[in-house]
């Protein structure tokens, strides 16, 4: 907004109104100042150092949400959020603890240093006085930054909200940028998995949303050798709990299991932050991270075999296997009609109906192995077989050998030949046919 002219600005004065231009600054009512932060703008880095707005000034802006996330007690998620939250003070970061529980760990405990920690709040239940996190407290001094433990934690009854996770929600609505601790068994989706897998049923759980929403989730991993060893020195329970935490959750299978739960949750959470960023920047040629396997049926008996080889393949690449098959149409369907016809003559209707049955057979197999069966319509195969693995960011593509004759192509085409010159950063694989096939 221009400066206005010195006659308008003492007009306004001898009416005695404000100044509109430190209204907008003092409210906060510029259109850049209501509008949440573009989707479409890459974060800066320093994105959530910024300055707090002075005391008095409302924000639009909801805080952002991350997440430390480990496989069990004792992978360093705490001592990580601290000093995190050291490292953020260190650059000027209004940082305060909102809620930590050092379960009596020295090295955690000494980690806390000189951090500015929000006072609990005393809750009376059943006779006896219990601390809980005190979030209107935090609210009220609005830092930009609140460091809280444990986001599964159920609060004492007659409390505000029933789990911490409300709690944080509401903080993050004030504008507060939240960070955070949780071990895997804690999400709601996993809790029968988890006991099928521990023997123990994990009561306080959160909803997988909770994670899904997170702007930032970092995995703490280690080892279940290292979990274990840590353990015995002491540096998670105390001493009378170490043989039994040993001897029951903490086994090595256990750790083990939990761990690679931790780890496929992360590389969801990262695979679904991709595809977000390359449908905002409508990017559809990127070669995925992680192994993707297709495989084409259709009728033919040889696709048994194929099937099979497929499902090899993505099992030794521990890769998803996606399973498609094309009913041709338009001109295409025309032809294998006639084709049949030529080739079976009245028994054209039979043969066809033997081929239906084989499809359904060969789809059940395939959703037996478990793969994911698409079935669609195509006038051009070999275009929707490449559409269908860019869009779903394939890098295998497994097919049978042509069984087609030569007249036969002449008349339909070559699928493979055309694959071949549509498809890109794609690896294709021909299954052999069988010598009496």
């Amino acid at each position: 907004m221009k400066e206005q002219p010195p006659d308008k600005q003492q007009q306004q004065r001898e009416e005695g109104r404000p100044d509109p231009e430190e209204l907008l600054r003092r409210y906060s009512l510029r259109d850049s100042d209501l509008e949440a932060p573009s989707l479409t703008t890459p974060a800066t880095p320093e994105a959530d150092e910024r300055p707090s707005p002075p005391s008095g000034r409302y924000t639009h802006r909801r805080g952002r949400l991350r997440v430390y996330l480990g496989s069990v007690a004792g992978s360093g998620k705490t001592y990580t959020m601290l000093n995190e939250g050291h490292r953020r003070e260190s650059r000027g970061t209004d940082v305060v603890v909102g809620y930590v529980e050092t379960h009596g760990r020295p090295e955690t405990q000494a980690q806390l240093g000189d951090l500015e920690i929000i006072p609990r709040k005393k809750v009376t239940y059943r006779g006896v006085t219990l601390e809980e996190m005190d979030t209107e407290a935090i609210i009220a001094r609005h830092p930009k930054v609140a460091l809280i433990d444990e986001l599964a934690h159920t609060n004492v009854p007659g409390s505000k909200h029933v789990k911490r996770y409300q709690d944080v929600e509401e903080i993050m609505d004030a504008g507060i940028n939240v960070i955070t601790t949780l071990n895997i068994q804690h999400l709601e989706s996993l809790n029968d998995l988890v006991a099928s897998i521990t023997g123990v049923r994990v009561r306080e759980t959160l909803p997988d949303w909770i994670l899904d929403q997170a702007e930032e989730v970092e995995l703490l991993d280690i080892s279940p050798y290292a979990l274990r060893q840590r353990m015995k020195h002491g540096n998670i329970y105390p001493p009378e709990r170490i043989d039994a935490a040993l001897n029951n959750f903490f086994r090595e299978g256990n750790l083990t299991a939990l761990r690679e739960l931790a780890l496929r949750r992360t590389a969801e959470k990262t695979e679904s932050q991709l595809q977000e960023y390359m449908t905002e920047h409508g990017i559809t040629e990127m070669r995925s991270a992680t192994e993707r396997v297709l495989v084409g049926f259709d009728s033919r008996p040889h696709t048994r075999e194929v099937i099979r080889d497929a499902w090899r393949l993505a099992h030794g690449l521990h890769a998803n296997l996606i399973a498609v098959t094309i009913r041709p149409e338009g001109y295409h369907a025309f032809m294998s009609k006639l084709i049949g016809i030529l080739k079976y003559g009245r028994d054209a209707p039979k043969y066809r109906e033997a081929a239906l049955q084989r499809l359904e057979e060969h789809a059940l197999l395939a959703e037996d192995l478990g793969a994911e069966v698409i079935r669609t319509n195509s006038s051009d195969i070999a275009k929707t077989l490449v559409e269908i693995a860019h869009e779903r960011q394939v890098t295998q593509l497994v097919l049978g050998q042509p069984a087609r004759s030569h007249w036969e192509e002449l008349l339909r085409g070559s699928i493979i030949n055309r694959l071949l010159r549509l498809s890109t950063d794609i690896d294709i694989h021909l299954v052999p046919r069988s010598g009496d096939e």
